[in-house]
């Protein structure tokens, strides 16, 4: 939703993630606790946390957040999880992104960390950038490990490759996975993927043959990173995901009636399909 640039009425955002909460994923990204100015879409995320019904769910919330202001609002809730932060290993989009240095944003990170200890909550860091750039800053495992190794250092477990602009591809999945997952037995790595419709795939059954178990998507692929110039590149799809998976034997947990009118509920909200 975030890069939506008319606004979402907060009831239908709440009716769609109550929805969502019904298809038995284990994390739902629900909002952001940022500055309004920044991404004014997301300005209601407390009155939608606070509607929302975890009762009946084994879902879990995440938000993200880009500093402790925004953490410590987080952390008023019982109802998040998980805190998610995107750190980007190419200083050109960190600035961009969050107007920090990359050891600025370390900085950042280990501030976050400690008021995630403090109040019970779990760090995701997201590894923006992580298969690569646009920008010519230099890409490579050797790179992606020494942040890998600071943030292991301040006791993060989860971290999720972004792919961020749709760079990756089947070479880099594999080269990044086959070789990181081995190194860091405690750590749970995700894949975070954009990607066009038509070259989805591969870039998951990659992910999926070199140890990568956790997966981000959207439902139809809608959004992306604002900050992406390619309207091309969206979102994982969901569903093609949810299919792909199950069409190799593994279990999902997804509820398909649920999903199925989650789907129809994304259409409503979502007018501006992707041409993708």
């Amino acid at each position: 939703m975030q890069g939506l640039h008319k606004f979402i009425p907060t009831d239908k955002k709440i009716a769609y993630l109550t929805q969502l909460l019904k298809v038995g994923f284990h994390t739902l990204d629900c909002g952001s606790f940022v500055s309004p100015k920044a991404i004014p879409q997301m300005r209601d995320t407390k009155e939608v946390i606070a509607a929302l019904d975890l009762s009946n769910t084994k879902t879990k919330l995440l938000t993200i957040v880009v500093n402790e202001r925004g953490a410590n609002d987080a952390c008023k809730f019982d109802k998040i999880s998980y805190l998610g932060y995107p750190f980007s290993i190419s200083e050109t989009f960190q600035l961009r992104n969050t107007n920090a240095t990359i050891e600025e944003s370390l900085e950042r990170v280990q501030a976050i960390q400690d008021i995630c200890l403090k109040n019970g909550k779990t760090l995701v860091v997201y590894i923006s950038m992580g298969f690569g750039n646009p920008y010519g800053d230099d890409w490579n495992l050797e790179i992606v490990q020494k942040w890998v190794n600071h943030l292991e250092s301040m006791g993060i477990k989860i971290m999720s490759l972004s792919d961020t602009i749709g760079v990756a591809t089947q070479e880099s999945i594999e080269y990044l996975f086959s070789k990181l997952i081995p190194l860091y037995p405690d750590i749970e790595f995700g894949a975070h993927l954009h990607t066009r419709m038509d070259n989805w795939k591969p870039r998951i059954k990659s992910s999926l043959q070199n140890g990568c178990i956790r997966f981000d998507g959207a439902i139809n692929g809608y959004g992306g990173c604002p900050m992406a110039k390619d309207d091309l590149t969206g979102n994982m799809p969901t569903e093609n995901m949810a299919f792909y998976f199950e069409s190799k034997g593994y279990q999902t947990g997804i509820n398909k009636e649920a999903f199925f009118d989650a789907m129809q509920i994304a259409q409503k909200i979502f007018p501006e399909k992707h041409s993708h």
